[in-house]
């Protein structure tokens, strides 16, 4: 019997500040590897608020066809995609991975946000998500955390960060509560979007629902 072929889950790249969606080609390639389909959300991080862009990003998913849709965020990429959940809340969510993504607040963002031209740099999309309380994370979505511990990055140029760090998160700044899994790689900030390791963890939890946490294969312990 012949027909359309069904549609695959599908992943929704989402990148962080300054950034534009080509920055998660790589990833977006090697998670194809592992037999997902991949779209790459791109945004105004500096022109647009974190509210205009949720609304925008749910709109994109919304046009996804596919029967499950899971989300990785890069940084506030990973805000982004929570805001989103609260606001405009989606059916066919899946597993949701936050890499590098300051939930805590940042001590960096903070510090640049007490003067204009770092208010500037920071842009409307950080500038929001600092000036209100985070949203909740329940236990509806499965959601995973990857921090970085590699301590290489601009943000040390800013301000002094509690260790360990990424060189400008904090592993505690990306610290969140009720998350099925998180664990703590040996990346940069940046070099999170093109780490071969952090796509191979990524497809573990959007396939499993788990990290990997030096498990030889994707199989469930």
């Amino acid at each position: 019997m012949s027909g359309t072929p069904a549609a695959k889950e599908t992943v929704v790249l989402v990148h962080g500040l300054w950034m534009h969606g080509w920055v998660m080609k790589l990833m977006g390639l090697r998670l194809g590897r592992c037999g997902f389909d991949t779209v790459f959300f791109s945004y105004p991080s500096m022109r647009d608020s974190l509210s205009q862009n949720a609304l925008v990003l749910s709109r994109f998913v919304a046009d996804i066809d596919a029967p499950r849709i899971h989300f990785i965020g890069h940084s506030l990429g990973g805000l982004l995609i929570l805001q989103m959940l609260n606001e405009f809340p989606q059916s066919r969510i899946g597993r949701i991975i936050l890499a590098g993504s300051p939930y805590n607040a940042s001590c960096v963002a903070t510090k640049l946000s007490r003067r204009d031209p770092g208010r500037y740099i920071l842009g409307r999309s950080m500038l929001q998500w600092l000036g209100q309380k985070p949203p909740l994370c329940d236990d509806q979505h499965e959601l995973g955390v990857i921090a970085g511990c590699r301590s290489i990055g601009g943000g040390k140029l800013i301000s002094r960060l509690a260790v360990p760090n990424d060189g400008v998160v904090t592993v505690e700044e990306t610290r969140i509560s009720n998350v099925n899994d998180r664990i703590v790689l040996d990346v940069t900030h940046s070099g999170m979007l093109v780490s071969a390791e952090l796509a191979r963890q990524a497809c573990s939890f959007l396939r499993y629902g788990h990290f990997l946490h030096n498990r030889e294969d994707g199989e469930p312990a």
